[in-house]
C-alpha cells in the first residue's frame, strides 16, 4: 500500500468555496482515475497565519497505481486546482509506503 498525502494551506477568505469544490469536484475526479481505494480529509489542528490547513490522504493499492496516477492524471488535476485557486493556497505532497499495519483487537 502507498499513502499519498496532499497538505494544503488555504486562505480563509475562500476556505468554504474551496472545500466544497474539493469535495464535489476534485476528489471525485481523483477517485475516478481508478488509482486509489479511498480518500480521507482531515483538518490540521494548528493555527495557520491567514489560512487553514488540510490533509488529503489517498490510499493506493500499489506503487504501480501511484506511478500511473502521477504520470497520467496528476499534472492535469493539479493544473485544474491551480487555475481555480491559484495564489490562494500552498500545497505539498508526500508519499509513504506502508511497511506494517497494526489493528485494534
Amino acid at each position: 500500500m502507498v499513502l499519498y498525502n496532499v497538505t494544503v494551506s488555504i486562505d480563509l477568505e475562500i476556505e468554504g468555496e474551496w472545500l466544497e469544490w474539493m469535495r464535489k469536484t476534485h476528489i471525485p475526479q481523483v477517485m475516478e482515475t481508478g488509482c486509489f481505494l479511498e480518500c480521507r480529509i482531515s483538518r490540521i489542528q494548528a493555527e495557520e497565519e491567514g489560512g487553514s490547513a488540510y490533509s488529503f490522504l489517498y490510499l493506493a493499492p500499489s506503487q504501480d497505481k501511484m506511478d500511473e496516477y502521477q504520470e497520467k492524471h496528476a499534472p492535469r488535476l493539479q493544473q485544474d486546482h491551480a487555475q481555480h485557486f491559484g495564489g490562494k493556497f500552498v500545497a505539498f505532497r508526500t508519499l509513504l509506503t506502508v511497511i506494517e499495519e497494526f489493528k485494534a483487537p
